[in-house]
């Protein structure tokens, strides 16, 4: 079968192996749910053990007992372990344990968004005071790495075997009925049907470890894949096999009984078998749609309810316009066989009119929804692809009118019958060909059916016969010589194969989409600097203090370089140079910094004297981000000190 299928299909599968191997070097989406918010909140210090670790994220999230997790200083497990959701998923909790030590804990999370999608991170808090820690949790989303790039190309491989399922089935039953019959239509249908079925399976097995473990060899782990079909990504997963199995039922009608229908002129059965296809046949399509509208984008944030309609509309005008363009070109390409007449390509392409109409109207509405501002769509990844999309759309729009108008210039169907006999072999046959056949017909006239007698078996041939046979191939190759050669069908060949290659580039775009933030959700997030600090917070450079003890080392100036200036691990030195400018000395540095916002600290450290007027802080630990207050304590002697204070800006 692929072997017959490769020629057809030859751009079209080329063109998606191009995208499949350009996918190698994407990098995997983001997620589409974020935390909002933690109690103890990340680097806070508290005085006093809290009875439990709470979770708040933007949208409900599914959160496995062994998904939110909390480690004390030496690595070791401090949670009770059983999760408890709350506010409908929005919040995530977990018991610790009594008596719990002091020092700096670590909280790693991982969950699920509504959109399926995986998220994961880590923070810490302390009791007490901060300590050091020996736990090291990356917080990376197990989607990273082979197992997303996986993952999206079994998506989009998914995508493509909907379109080659549900475009020929359109395309047969709205545009060309005898399509149904043709041999290269029926493996195009069947391609989509196993490609979907094949896909969708592989989903349903890798979402184990994209959603777990981040391991392949985990994708057939039984009991990750009881949690993954609780899910509601699962389910859709499952929910779609059970309806490719239904498929099979109308997809043999299709291509069986209905076929047979058509070429035998039985316009009665013909028409029966066609509205109970159409029934059939698209509830069986709405109900595959909505696997990917129920579990993606559609199904989350505002106005879900009508969203997740317009995604199925959406997703079936795409499947009618692209899987019907494949089918044309399959139709145009196929060896051996008469090419669709005129009347069915000019209805193909009413048919794909409206689908770009469908797919505008439904596009705009999606993008209102997932964009918002200007500003989120050109300052976010999901508003960059959503340009590109609609760049990748015009391009296929402008190639699918230069088609249009060589479908306009096709010659009429002389022997075109309406209804379903409009395709029915021989009936809309070039007259050269029907004449050629005429021939073949009249040269046999002499032989088996005739008056005369019968040639004996070792009788020389008959030049008239031979005469007349080679004026028929001679006819029939001039007939296909001239069809070949006619400039609006060449031509309608070739832009409906640089169509199909577009759409393929198209299909991947969209893929991308499926998989990216929405915009609105990016562009509603601020930074997250701002987000603890209220407010713009910038890295502090170096601050100059001026000092006097009244001492022997009297008056100068004081110089701290505190880096990265961000929440964690800081490095402080400090520099004091007398009014000449050069390296003073002190008895005793003492430094101390305080969050007044959040009511933190003090903390305070002792500086290491390295050098004359030089003294360092190697591991300085800021927990928050904000406007500390650092005091520094000069002594010069045993009763000459002063302390100065100022503030640093602690960023994220």
């Amino acid at each position: 079968m692929i072997a017959a299928v490769s020629r057809p299909l030859g751009a079209f599968l080329l063109a998606v192996g191009t995208l499949a191997a350009l996918l190698l070097g994407a990098t995997p989406a983001a997620a589409h749910a974020t935390l909002t918010g933690s109690s103890p909140g990340d680097g806070e210090v508290v005085a006093t053990a809290p009875a439990e670790v709470v979770l708040t994220f933007s949208e409900p999230v599914s959160v496995a007992d062994d998904g939110l997790r909390v480690l004390d200083p030496d690595g070791e497990r401090v949670d009770a372990g059983e999760v408890a959701h709350r506010a409908g998923g929005a919040e995530q909790a977990v018991a610790l344990a009594s008596g719990l030590a002091d020092g700096t804990h670590t909280v790693a999370w991982q969950a699920v968004s509504n959109d399926g999608h995986p998220i994961a991170g880590a923070f810490t808090f302390s009791v007490g005071a901060p300590s050091e820690t020996s736990v090291a949790v990356s917080g990376e989303a197990p989607d990273e790495g082979a197992v997303g790039l996986v993952y999206d190309v079994l998506r989009y491989v998914a995508y493509a075997g909907f379109l080659l399922l549900v475009g020929p089935a359109a395309f047969a039953l709205l545009c060309w009925p005898a399509a149904a019959g043709r041999r290269a239509v029926q493996r195009v249908t069947v391609v989509g049907w196993l490609t979907l079925a094949v896909a969708t399976a592989a989903l349903l097995l890798v979402r184990v470890p994209y959603t777990t473990t981040g391991r392949l060899a985990d994708a057939f782990d039984l009991n990750g894949l009881g949690d993954v079909v609780d899910s509601r990504a699962g389910t859709a997963l499952l929910t779609r096999l059970v309806l490719l199995s239904a498929a099979a039922l109308p997809v043999a009608l299709l291509h069986g009984r209905y076929a047979r229908a058509v070429a035998a002129g039985d316009a009665t059965v013909a028409r029966d078998l066609r509205f109970g296809l159409g029934v059939g046949g698209g509830a069986l399509a709405v109900g595959l749609a909505a696997t990917w509208a129920m579990a993606e984008h559609a199904a989350t944030g505002r106005q879900s309810g009508v969203a997740v309609p317009v995604d199925i509309v959406h997703l079936l005008a795409m499947a009618c316009w692209l899987g019907g363009l494949t089918t044309l070109v399959v139709l145009l390409r196929a060896d051996g066989e008469r090419p669709p007449p005129a009347t069915a390509v000019r209805r193909f392409s009413a048919l794909a009119l409206g689908g770009v109409a469908t797919l505008a109207a439904t596009g705009l509405y999606q993008s209102w929804r997932q964009v918002g501002t200007f500003s989120a769509l050109t300052g976010t990844d999901y508003g960059r692809l959503l340009i590109a999309k609609v760049a990748v759309v015009a391009l296929l729009l402008s190639v699918a009118w230069a088609s249009r108008r060589r479908t306009n210039a096709l010659p009429g169907d002389a022997g075109a019958l309406p209804g379903p006999r409009a395709g029915e072999d021989g009936a809309d046959a070039e007259p050269a060909e029907r004449a050629a056949a005429a021939v073949g017909e009249g040269a046999a006239g002499g032989g088996e059916g005739s008056d005369g007698p019968a040639s004996p078996p070792a009788a020389a041939p008959d030049p008239e016969r031979e005469r007349q046979l080679a004026r028929q191939r001679r006819v029939m190759e001039s007939a296909r010589r001239r069809r070949d050669e006619d400039p609006a069908r060449a031509g309608l060949r070739r832009s409906v194969l640089v169509e199909t290659a577009i759409a393929v580039v198209l299909l991947g775009v969209t893929t991308a989409l499926t998989g990216t933030p929405p915009a609105r959700t990016e562009s509603d997030r601020p930074p997250a600097a701002a987000q603890e600090t209220g407010g713009d917070a910038a890295p502090a450079g170096p601050i100059s203090l001026p000092y006097d003890t009244g001492g022997e080392f009297g008056s100068g100036t004081a110089t701290l370089e505190l880096t990265p200036s961000a929440v964690g691990d800081n490095t402080l030195h400090l520099f004091l140079e007398d009014p000449e400018g050069q390296p003073n000395g002190a008895e005793e540095i003492r430094i101390s910094l305080t969050l007044p916002d959040e009511g933190l600290g003090p903390l305070r450290f002792e500086p290491e004297h390295v050098a004359v007027g030089h003294w360092t802080v190697e591991g300085l630990q800021l927990p928050r981000p904000g406007a500390w207050e650092l005091d520094l304590t000069i002594r010069s002697s045993e009763i000459d000190q002063t302390t100065e204070t100022t503030t640093v800006t602690i960023a994220q």
